[in-house]
């Protein structure tokens, strides 16, 4: 028995039937991938509608005496519910608070970067199966040249050049939804932390 023959019959085997959860894998990122376009340019239509606050509005935003009017009001809303109590609880220290404080901005912080995990796999997904539905078809195409069989060889090497396409498409347009999006949501932290912290400070004093 050729132990080296039989091992590539079983490679040649399970390589062969990953070719169509592949090409399902592609199509589901595909899809996935105009969802995340959709949403990426209804919040690029919201964020062209809200409009900066003037430089004058900012002492009232930051002492909490004005709303900011951005894509962050549950956590401001939490973070009032959470400075009420240094009026309402005598007993909580404001020691508490700021740790309270702090939790809540991590937690708001991780939840928002939890938005660009999905583009994040996107990125990788798009090329990573395209190259494996490139690569399968590409296997059999060439063993029928081998056989003499254009007709096998045409029609493989369609399946092959179009996997790659996709892949490649999506890996690029979720790259740049991501970039994009991801500097948004630089932004939104810079200006997230800097409300709060002013707010806390406002309220409690310094922080220990």
């Amino acid at each position: 028995m050729n132990i080296g023959a039989f091992i590539q019959s079983i490679l040649y085997l399970i390589s062969s039937s990953l070719l169509y959860p592949a090409m399902i894998v592609l199509l589901v990122a595909f899809m996935g991938l105009i969802v995340a376009f959709g949403s990426f340019l209804a919040e690029w239509a919201e964020r062209a509608r809200l409009k900066t606050p003037p430089s004058a509005d900012w002492p009232a935003i930051l002492k909490g005496r004005r709303r900011l009017n951005h894509f962050m009001g549950q956590a401001l809303d939490k973070l009032q519910e959470i400075l009420e109590r240094k009026d309402t609880d005598k007993d909580t220290s404001s020691g508490a608070l700021w740790a309270e404080v702090e939790y809540l901005w991590r937690s708001t912080s991780r939840m928002y970067k939890k938005k660009l995990d999905f583009l994040r796999v996107l990125v990788r997904m798009g090329p990573s199966t395209g190259l494996i539905a490139t690569l399968i078809p590409m296997s059999t195409g060439l063993a029928a040249l081998s056989q003499g069989d254009m007709t096998r060889l045409s029609a493989d090497l369609v399946v092959a050049f179009t996997a790659t396409i996709v892949g490649l498409a999506v890996g690029v347009t979720a790259f740049v939804l991501y970039s994009v999006r991801s500097r948004w949501l630089e932004s939104d932290l810079e200006v997230l932390e800097l409300v709060m912290t002013s707010r806390a400070e406002t309220k409690l004093g310094p922080q220990p």
